[in-house]
């Protein structure tokens, strides 16, 4: 195996739960020494013991303590004794009883040369091996001062150390000149859900796990206490941690000093905590301190905007609930002072006065205002709360007042915790129906995907609803949401928006009757019923008002409708200013759901590069609030999928999957399963993709979902059925999506359907009618780059079953630049493989170049995978010599890159 694959994927190798995920560039080739460095738990002995495995070699391990670091040449006694067989260890243990036992240092430099000289000739003399040392940072410096000189003379010997720091030092490091550092990276949000599969928790709080966790494994663990849900956080800062957790950070927080400890406390305190803020507040002491935070893994101070951050947000929860409540009040205190934001200042003002002071609250209530004027909704959503919180009680009004603009801060920012707290003050007083029934769809429109726990609100806002056809009209919509997202019933969620419609209607509101009319389109178009366009041209005509959610708009549904008839660039025209409306509000889900769109948008458009950046925003939005993973998930998969990585497409599908499991979310339980055949399909899984599209096929069918367009399994499943021999199925498929997809006028299904059906012909031999199929299919997707470069890739395939070899290097060389001119890197290397495998093969009258025996053994390594230097080692000869053979080897075959050269040169047989 090169070295390049013993040094890949290695982290977390150890268990089969998490997502494998590589920790170390691909580019580290014939790499021996290497630096595992993050914050603590971060999974660096794990790696370091991984990457040892990997190497097929005895591992020697030394792990330092603490207390070593301060004895002199501990790490060297450590190593001796580790390979007590060896006369050289031996005399290196004698030497250093010698040094110990005589007066003077060790550190003297004659003592000093020998250990030394000792040290290199127990390294040559010991057999093969790996030398790992964990917890490197606590090495004595004598012990990495007399390893540094002694691996010099051992060049060979891989050297694996693990520390315990956010970045290395500036200084080289004893394990040799070219050590490769690399940093473990935290555990993405799928990886942490992966992770805790075990414990079975909500969506919702591994999503929270992961945020106070920042990725750490260990803390992850630590904070997954299955037996209870982590608590709502409904006042200051997060909830306490568990007390494994609290365990876990206290000994983190006690390896730094008292000064870093009250420097970081501040930074906990404070919501946006920058570097200017604690330099006023440590004076001259603030850079040392921070250092020795950062250097602790506990604080990253890089951020761009000069803010700081602790690498896990359970660092600052566990800071804070040390304080007593008097302590805290004076340190907010002090922060206020400090403080050059007025948004802020008013912040920690408030914090640091008595909670049943009137005047805290209005200043709270004042400083919600500033902050959301400003787009900082995050802010706004906890100054609200408070604000509602120190609102005197028998001042009802005012309180329900301020609660409900609590409510309204929160859902906006998808923040249900702080929601349902302040909904319930407006619950817990005498309210009118008005009141009520606002506070109740505001948390259940906080709910977003969670619609499942919402039984309790509908019932409750229904009875305050009774006799009035305006909010009962407000309730139908979201049941509508319900039927069609949880009871898989888009039918009755029809019925109960047009019910919705009828009543808004009726008491004359213009925002509610939108909002139905919307919803009704809706489900319409999914149902495939003719009356969808005149019933979204009816919401389009009437007012827009600018309490209906942006998601919620006909202009959305309409942008949506454009996607699904294939005209992306008339759907990114109407998103792109929706988007800036949704972020403006402040509205988490609406923004999700905008961004989300305008990903797909730019992925049909062929602009893969912008499509991934709404994707990630999306994604990153999503992971940030209580909003559900699951929509997100689904186009992060069908962006990742297509534009960067399928392996990481896949474990987004998965949790999107198991996430639409959990919630009962039938409608992207769909979406998910779609997006996870598509990427099995297309990485060569037919079997397992088949599992999938089936059962998007029967849930789509038990929805009633009708027209083909709004989530386009059939070729999909077509296709995959054509891989696996089912023809007849396939056929009857295609059939059947075809006659409903011109029954409704949905012209733009009919590519991708023939493509399929394309394949079917040359499954069945018919291979000009499959090529000219294919020819006409992509005449009519020049529109669409991506479709076109798939149909090409398709006709490339018929053409060479065809023995048409010329024009299916043609079709393939066309789709390979299409793939790549658009920057979808899966889809272009699979187009290169095809090409590769069309332009190695011989033709009848051109047989192939024959290689000398030195060529084809230089070939035969670097088609495996070796560097150049791996094998000018190999075959010791130079790396210049390896460089002109693989010249020569190119220029005889006929090939330009060492993906092609995998797939033409054969290891000779024995």
């Amino acid at each position: 195996m090169p070295d390049s694959a013993m040094w890949m994927n290695a982290f977390h190798e150890a268990g089969p739960v998490v997502p494998v995920v590589p920790v170390v560039p691909e580019d580290v080739h014939g790499t021996r020494r290497v630096v595992l460095f993050g914050p603590p738990g971060s999974g660096k002995t794990t790696a370091a013991g991984a990457l040892g495995r990997r190497l097929g070699l005895p591992v020697v391990r030394l792990a330092p303590r603490p207390q070593d670091a301060r004895i002199a040449c501990a790490g060297l006694l450590e190593l001796a004794l580790a390979l007590p067989a060896l006369p050289a260890a031996r005399e290196l243990t004698a030497a250093l009883d010698e040094a110990a036992g005589e007066s003077g240092s060790p550190d003297d430099a004659g003592r000093a040369l020998r250990l030394r000289r000792q040290t290199a000739a127990l390294l040559r003399e010991a057999p093969p091996m790996t030398l790992v040392v964990d917890n490197a940072q606590w090495l004595d410096a004598a012990s990495a001062a007399v390893l540094g000189w002694a691996l010099r003379l051992a060049p060979d010997l891989p050297v694996i150390a693990a520390e315990r720091t956010w970045r290395p030092g500036p200084a080289g490091h004893w394990c040799g000149e070219d050590t490769c550092a690399v940093r473990i990276p935290p555990l993405t949000a799928p990886q942490v859900a992966a992770l805790l599969s075990p414990y079975r928790l909500a969506p919702r709080e591994v999503t929270r796990i992961h945020a106070r966790s920042g990725g750490n494994p260990a803390l992850a663990l630590a904070l997954a206490d299955a037996s209870r849900p982590l608590p709502d956080r409904e006042g200051e800062g997060e909830p306490a941690l568990p007390p494994t957790a609290s365990r876990l950070v206290g000994e983190w927080l006690d390896e730094v000093p008292a000064q870093v400890r009250e420097l970081l406390t501040f930074a906990a305190l404070d919501d946006r905590p920058d570097l200017d803020l604690l330099g006023r507040l440590a004076g001259p002491a603030a850079e040392a301190l921070l250092a020795q935070a950062e250097a602790a893994g506990l604080l990253d101070t890089g951020q761009p905007d000069g803010t700081v951050r602790f690498t896990a947000s359970a660092i600052g929860a566990e800071l804070v609930a040390r304080l007593p409540g008097h302590a805290r009040r004076l340190l907010h205190a002090r922060l206020a002072e400090a403080s050059h934001d007025s948004v802020r200042r008013d912040r920690h003002t408030v914090l640091a006065a008595d909670a049943a002071d009137p005047r805290s609250a209005r200043r709270a209530a004042g400083a919600a205002v500033r902050a959301r004027q400003r787009g900082d909704h995050a802010l706004a959503a906890e100054l609200s709360l408070l604000a509602a919180q120190r609102t005197p009680h028998d001042d009802g009004d005012l309180l329900t007042e301020r609660a409900l603009t609590a409510v309204h801060d929160a859902a906006h920012y998808g923040d249900l915790p702080r929601a349902r707290a302040a909904a319930r003050l407006v619950l817990g007083h005498d309210t009118t129906p008005d009141q009520r029934v606002d506070a109740l769809v505001a948390l259940i429109d906080a709910s977003g995907q969670h619609l499942r726990s919402a039984d309790e609100l509908f019932a409750d806002a229904l009875r305050a609803a009774a006799g009035r056809p305006d909010l009962t009209a407000r309730l139908l919509i979201r049941q509508s949401i319900w039927a069609n997202v949880n009871e898989g019933d888009p039918q009755r969620g029809c019925d109960l928006a047009g019910r919705a419609t009828a009543l808004a209607e009726t008491a004359g509101d213009t925002t509610t009757t939108v909002m139905a009319l919307t919803m009704q389109a809706r489900l319409q178009r999914v149902l495939g019923d003719p009356a969808t366009e005149t019933t979204l041209g009816r919401a389009l005509s009437l007012p827009r008002a600018a309490s209906v959610p942006v998601n919620g708009t006909p202009q959305h549904l309409a942008a949506r409708h454009a996607l699904f008839d294939d005209r992306p660039e008339e759907a990114r025209t109407a998103l792109l200013p929706l988007l800036v409306e949704a972020e403006r509000t402040g509205d988490a889900e609406a923004t999700v759901d905008i961004l989300r769109s305008l990903a797909e948008a730019e992925l049909r458009a062929g602009r893969c590069a912008r499509a991934l950046d709404h994707a990630h925003r999306a994604q990153a939005l999503t992971d940030g609030t209580s909003l559900s993973p699951a929509p997100a998930c689904y186009t992060s998969a069908l962006v990742e999928g297509t534009a960067r990585r399928t392996d990481l497409a896949l474990v987004h599908a998965r949790r999107g999957v198991d996430t639409a499991r959990q919630e009962d979310n039938k409608v992207f339980l769909s979406r998910n399963l779609f997006a996870l055949g598509h990427l099995l399909l297309a990485t060569g899984r037919p079997k397992e993709a088949l599992t999938a599209l089936e059962e998007v096929r029967d849930l789509e069918r038990l929805q009633q979902v009708r027209d083909p367009s709004v989530l386009r399994w059939h070729p999909e499943l077509a296709e995959t059925l054509v891989a696996l021999g089912r023809l007849d199925q396939a056929q009857s498929l295609l059939d059947d999506a075809r006659r409903t997809a011109t029954d409704l006028g949905r012209d733009a299904v009919l590519p991708p359907l023939e493509r399929t059906q394309a394949l079917l012909d040359a499954a069945r031999g018919d291979y000009d009618t499959g090529a000219r199929r294919l020819t006409e299919a992509a005449d009519r997707l020049r529109h669409l780059p991506l479709e076109r470069g798939r149909t090409l890739l398709a006709l490339s395939h018929t053409e060479r079953r065809g023995r048409r070899r010329a024009s299916a290097r043609a079709a393939a060389q066309s789709a390979a630049d299409l793939f790549t001119a658009h920057q979808a890197l899966p889809w272009a290397e699979t187009a290169a493989h095809t090409l590769g495998r069309l332009e190695a093969a011989p033709t009848d009258d051109s047989p192939r170049p024959r290689l000398t025996s030195a060529e084809q053994r230089c070939a035969e390594l670097a088609a495996a995978g070796a560097s150049n230097r791996d094998i000018a080692t190999a075959l010791t000869i130079s790396v210049k010599t390896v460089e002109a053979t693989l010249t020569r080897v190119y220029r005889k075959l006929g090939l330009h890159s060492r993906f092609q050269l995998a797939h033409a040169v054969t290891p000779a047989r024995e």
